[in-house]
């Protein structure tokens, strides 16, 4: 055989080998040998239990979180009694425009710290096997089911693992299986990074019983001896936490000890696992007034021994799927799904095409926010609910100046709202601690929120009472930014109760601190804030000297100014608090407005200074133009000009998640390719186990986003931005379409939300639409806007209306009932 036929032959083998192993859907992640480190292992979560599945032959980790598990305790509302004295002489400063004196100043109005998210521990499957060698291994992660498998054959005998976690029956299922009887010899093990002690329970039954910290510094404080304390048990700080493991066999012989479960000769074996907190409520001590954890875990495998592994599955996946299922997502083009996951990603990053892949990441962030953000106390946090790290890269906290914003993105639109619902309760409790902040670091009304917060509330300026620097630490407009949510909601449901009994209050509360904290600039006679920061941004002074604290961020002027309008809007709908709401106008009307700089870009600060870091991975003083609507292409052409050139000069690098923030602002501008070019970036393959803070990111083989290190904000601001290059909100009009790629010249999606209670169904072709149907929730008028000509089908009535902006596409009314589905087509 000559050379060439050689090669052919191989490529065919290979190809060949490749279909055998490759998934039987588009919507696995799948890899034909084990995960070498934490960012290969494979996500699990019904949004309390977490776990990363690596995949193991003879040795087997999953590494376990449960989403209530933090440091720490209640905050104290009485950290920097003395901080709101500063405040006068702050802006007595700025005004002087003393920027670095008004800097050292506001050191002394900082607080504690936020605590940290903690990882619960490991299970360890020891499994014995007559050959170390093993054969056709492959692992998969299928996200239409949420179930994890892993096989391979050893000594004859092929060995199967298949693993999900329940949210009916709050339980995490491990199948072990061998297609040969009595093969199957492992012990399952127990251990953690925190406090803890194993126990057996029964024949069949261990638990590891523990108490985590009660103070765990950040990782990037390294100024205390002792950066992670325990306190006494019976003390407020420090929850107790508990996990029993459970193995449930038909013919294998089961012991337990200390050491873990042993089985032995066994043909099938199914493990349960659950776990639980003392967590009480944010304002409970968890250890002396905790829930029982060791109740909690008896009920929820009592409730679950009930079941077979198959009925099991089945109530797990009949509740995943109907969250999952109700959006789906097709593009034309190349499909590399017969490739392992990591190699699609290389070939990928090599410039390869994968049309596949892309909604693939698409759908693995709505998988990841379902599995993620279902606990009412415990929102998604910076790691989602997947974190190894005793002390995690910024506490795996919720950080509030962007990246527990950029999490629910996609939530609504990628109709997911109930996934918000932890997000809420934040909300609902940041707005009781923030009252306490407010009133004792500003002297104002209201409710207040910085940057950083946890699963206990905090809401004061972040530091240690002044080791914070105000660049990060000082920044205010946390809770008026998440209040963005809470409005959106109404607009995407009209849900009047909603808005009344739990948005408009926390609203309502949050505008106050803002009036009251506005002051007026002497030199402009605007409403200004001062001090006012650009989140973690500085500026630099014409010596040269570079300042993070001034008046008047952009970023805060444009939050204020929708926080307002927001309240004022909600205010009509409900017919209440008209003074009030005339007041918050007249305020709004005095606010400092947008400016553009002598470069064309979009001002970030109160004058025209430019940014100490040309490239800086925030793009905050863009609020206006994503998340938020007070700029568009249509609407405010020159402010949406500006808002291009700053993203031009601002360039494409940065970390993961400032990659996805800046797809939606493109999306934004109705340029899909510039957004497409930003989603291959951020989809470039990276990963060498380091801790890299700051260089740009891209994607790990598990699909995991990298700052680096991971953080989940860039997977649902990538999921987002898709979303916005499908379909755009902004201005009470549902675009169609508005930033398609030349990539994605053809496609289908179904499913996505739109405000009105709307949902969109569109397929295309050529980069035009070929049919739109509208799927209404309530009666009405739904307004499109589509770049190319409608027409109507069936029983829709399609008014064609007179466009704003000709350049923009063509404007129509359609009429809806509730319950109503209406098709369109597209009519060039």
């Amino acid at each position: 055989m000559n050379r060439t036929g050689l090669i052919l032959l191989l490529c065919t083998a290979f190809a060949g080998h490749l279909r055998a192993q490759q998934p039987n859907n588009k919507l696995k992640l799948w890899y034909n040998e084990p995960a070498s480190e934490w960012s290969q292992a494979l996500p699990l979560g019904n949004g309390r239990l977490g776990a990363m599945v690596f995949g193991g032959t003879s040795e087997e980790l999953i590494q376990l979180n449960e989403a209530t598990l933090w440091s720490g305790g209640p905050v104290n509302n009485n950290i920097n009694p003395g901080a709101a004295a500063y405040l006068p002489a702050v802006r007595d400063a700025l005004f002087k425009e003393k920027y670095h004196e008004a800097d050292s100043l506001l050191r002394k109005m900082q607080g504690a710290y936020s605590q940290s998210f903690l990882p619960l521990g490991d299970v360890r499957i020891h499994q014995l096997l007559k050959d170390t060698a093993t054969k056709q291994y492959y692992r998969d992660l299928d996200i239409a089911n949420a179930k994890a498998t892993t096989r391979f054959t050893s000594g004859g005998v092929t060995y199967t693992r298949e693993m999900f976690i329940s949210a009916p029956d709050q339980v995490i299922v491990i199948r072990l299986k061998a297609d040969k009887k009595g093969q199957l010899n492992f012990t399952a093990a127990t251990s953690s990074q925190l406090r803890y002690q194993n126990i057996t329970i029964g024949k069949k039954e261990i638990a590891m019983k523990g108490k985590a910290p009660s103070q765990v510094d950040p990782n990037y404080v390294n100024y205390n001896k002792e950066p992670i304390k325990y306190e006494a048990p019976g003390s407020c700080n420090g929850m107790r936490y508990e996990l029993r493991m459970r193995a449930v066999s038909p013919d294998g012989i089961i012991t337990t000890d200390t050491s873990g479960i042993t089985v032995k000769n066994a043909t099938e074996v199914t493990l349960l696992l659950t776990a639980a907190t003392s967590f009480n409520g944010y304002d409970k001590c968890p250890d002396s007034e905790g829930l029982n954890e060791t109740a909690l875990v008896n009920g929820y495998l009592k409730k679950a021994a009930v079941f077979s592994y198959d009925n099991l599955l089945k109530r797990h996946q009949q509740d995943y799927r109907s969250f999952f299922n109700r959006v789906s997502f097709r593009l034309d083009g190349d499909d590399q799904s017969a490739l392992p996951t990591d190699e699609r990603l290389r070939r990928y990053t090599a410039g390869g095409k994968d049309a596949t892949l892309e909604s693939l990441y698409f759908q693995f962030g709505r998988y990841l926010l379902i599995s993620s953000s279902r606990t009412l106390s415990a929102p998604a946090n910076l790691q989602g609910i997947w974190n190894k790290e005793l002390r995690a890269p910024w506490s795996s906290n919720y950080t509030i100046n962007i990246n527990t914003e950029m999490n629910y993105w996609p939530a609504e639109v990628c109709n997911l709202m109930e996934m918000q619902r932890p997000l809420y309760q934040l909300l609902k409790e940041l707005s009781v601690t923030g009252q306490h902040t407010a009133r004792k670091f500003y002297n104002t009304r209201g409710w207040v929120a910085h940057h950083n917060t946890d699963i206990w509330a905090i809401s004061n300026p972040v530091g240690d009472n002044g080791k914070g620097d105000p660049q990060w630490a000082n920044w205010m407009m946390g809770g008026n930014w998440l209040c963005q949510f809470l409005w959106q909601h109404y607009r995407y449901t009209g849900d009047e109760k909603f808005l009344r009994d739990t948005a408009y209050p926390i609203m309502r509360s949050a505008a106050l601190f803002s009036l009251d904290f506005l002051v007026k600039d002497p030199a402009s006679g605007y409403l200004v804030t001062a001090p006012a920061t650009s989140p973690e941004n500085m500026f630099q002074l014409e010596n040269g000297t570079r300042e993070a604290v001034a008046i008047a961020s952009t970023m805060d002027m444009t939050v204020i100014r929708e926080l307002f309008g927001n309240v004022i809007k909600a205010g009509e709908v409900l017919k209440v608090d008209k003074t009030l709401c005339d007041s918050l106008q007249v305020a709004a009307d005095r606010l400092y407005p947008f400016k553009i700089g002598k470069d064309g870009s979009l001002q970030e600060w109160y004058k025209d200074w430019p940014s100490a870091e040309v490239e800086h991975r925030h793009i905050s003083h863009l609020y206006g133009l994503f998340p938020g609507d007070q700029i568009s292409p249509s609407a405010t052409p020159e402010l949406a000009k500006a808002a291009k050139r700053t993203l031009e000069i601002r360039g494409d690098g940065g970390t993961g998640w400032s990659k996805a923030w800046k797809i939606n602002t493109w999306a934004r501008l109705e340029d899909g390719n510039h957004a497409y070019k930003l989603l291959r970036e951020l989809l470039t393959l990276t990963g060498k186990g380091s801790i890299d803070m700051h260089d740009a990111g891209g994607t790990y083989a598990n699909l995991f986003c990298a700052h680096p290190p991971f953080q989940i904000d860039g997977n649902f601001g990538g999921t987002s931005g898709i979303a916005q290059m499908l379909l755009n909100g902004q201005s009470n009009m549902v675009h169609l379409l508005p930033a398609i790629p030349d990539s994605w010249a053809g496609g289908e999606v179904k499913g996505l939300l739109a405000y009105g209670g709307n949902t969109i169904d569109m397929s295309w072709k050529d980069g035009k639409i070929t049919k739109v149907t509208v799927r209404a929730t309530k009666a009405g008028t739904c307004y499109l806007l589509a770049k190319h000509r409608l027409k109507a089908t069936g029983n829709a009535q399609l008014a064609p209306m007179k466009p704003k902006d000709p350049s923009a596409g063509y404007p129509y009314a359609l009429k809806t009932n509730a319950g109503g589905v209406y098709t369109l087509q597209g009519a060039e």
